[in-house]
């Protein structure tokens, strides 16, 4: 190689050096492992140090709040839940709760709040023929049950459609003819407020991920509480299966197809056992909710409601084992808890000492059912088009308010 050759090459290295260092410094860094060489799990968020103390200031403090009596059961040990919280359907007593004012993403359990809100001012047997309009909005990877243009569903048609199989399609029908989304959202977080469900704003009425779009497990609780009031609500989110109104020939009669409810605790699906005297209420998921479920049980004379928000044991049936889990303690506690907090009446609920209590909006306070909570063995037939109703049918809860309080703001304890 020649002296000029050899020049030439070293001051390319030299030229070239500067370069590979530089990008050698704003290369990627590595990613950090778990110390078996595989990636390790980014920290997972924290709750607020102070939230809401609607309900009782100790709901207010993240963390696991219970107060254990002699003989009580412990808590699961299994939970990974970022919020979760176990009540007494009737008295409103807060049994177990843990980060149970912590505002999260809903996913479809938002349902609750848009068919509590909507269900009383629709009747059931009005028939609405679906437009282009109607589905406007309707988010890309919604869940739907099937509602299609230019035919027709009668209102409870569609409510088969929101509860069982968490159909965007049908809530955006039914929004429509309520006035719209605009107008339906106004109406729901009117509500919210109503109920005292002051952790919760919405923005869209399905539950679909959108910024801002919070509610906790607390209010989740207290909507699933007042739905359950109302026969209707109860009626379809106690029902496992039912016929759904498809492809409409002319001159042929009309096409029905089979939806099955998510609830995997209700139907035993995916290789979760029903939930002994299980009566609903909404599941959902999306990707930043993670898994939410919302549940009511009875077994015996006592009632419970469990919320789950976002487990973080991951796969499809962490959200229901950890119910079913939070449900066995719950009815194992019965008597052998002090209460760490309450559900809260409405702001215009009488709770005054000759004030009467709280009873169920309908003339039957039995429901469909006829009978008590059995869980999945008592399924019945119903008019309409569903398959099986269970316990929801006969699950009725009659409120009774604390005696000589009104309503309790955000900022106010309890006593």
């Amino acid at each position: 190689m020649s002296a000029k050759t050899t020049a030439l090459t070293v001051l390319t290295a030299a030229l070239l050096a500067p370069t590979v260092l530089v990008a050698s410094a704003h290369a990627a860094p590595t990613p950090p492992t778990d110390g078996k060489g595989r990636l390790a799990k980014a920290p997972a968020p924290a709750p607020p140090a102070s939230m809401s103390t609607v309900g009782g200031s100790l709901l207010g403090q993240p963390g696991t709040q219970v107060n254990l009596l002699p003989g009580a059961p412990a808590l699961p040990t299994n939970l990974t839940g970022r919020s979760w919280i176990v009540a007494d359907a009737e008295s409103g007593e807060v049994l177990a709760a843990y980060n149970a004012h912590w505002r999260l993403p809903p996913a479809s359990t938002m349902k609750m709040l848009f068919a509590d809100t909507l269900l009383p001012s629709l009747p059931k047997d009005q028939v609405h023929k679906v437009t282009d309009q109607d589905m406007d909005g309707v988010g890309p990877g919604s869940s739907l049950v099937g509602v299609k243009e230019d035919l027709e569903y009668s209102v409870h048609d569609l409510w088969l459609g929101v509860f069982l199989r968490s159909g965007n399609d049908a809530v955006h029908v039914l929004s429509a003819m309520n006035g719209g989304v605009e107008k339906t959202v106004k109406d729901m977080q009117a509500h919210a407020e109503e109920l005292q469900a002051l952790d919760t704003h919405v923005v869209s009425p399905d539950g679909y991920d959108a910024p801002e779009q919070v509610s906790s497990a607390y209010d989740l609780t207290l909507i699933a509480r007042s739905g359950l009031q109302k026969q209707d609500f109860r009626e379809y989110c106690g029902t496992a299966s039912a016929k759904f109104p498809g492809l409409q020939q002319p001159g042929k009669p009309r096409e029905y197809f089979e939806i099955q409810n998510t609830n995997r605790l209700m139907t035993g699906v995916g290789g979760i056992a029903p939930y002994k005297g299980i009566a609903g209420v909404k599941n959902g998921s999306t990707s930043m909710a993670g898994s939410t479920f919302t549940g009511a049980a009875q077994q015996g004379s006592r009632k419970l409601l469990v919320t789950v928000m976002n487990p973080g044991a991951g796969g499809a049936n962490s959200v229901y084992e950890e119910t079913a889990a939070l449900f066995d303690w719950g009815f194992a506690a019965a008597g052998k808890v002090k209460p760490v907090g309450e559900l809260v009446p409405p702001k215009s609920a009488d709770t005054s000492p000759h004030g009467s209590p709280a009873q169920s909006h309908e003339n039957n306070a039995s429901g469909a059912g006829g009978g008590p909570a059995g869980g999945v063995g008592t399924a019945l037939g119903v008019a309409g088009g569903a398959l099986a109703v269970l316990a929801g049918g006969a699950f009725v809860v009659n409120r009774r308010w604390p005696r000589g309080r009104r309503s309790r703001g955000a900022d106010e304890e309890l006593v």
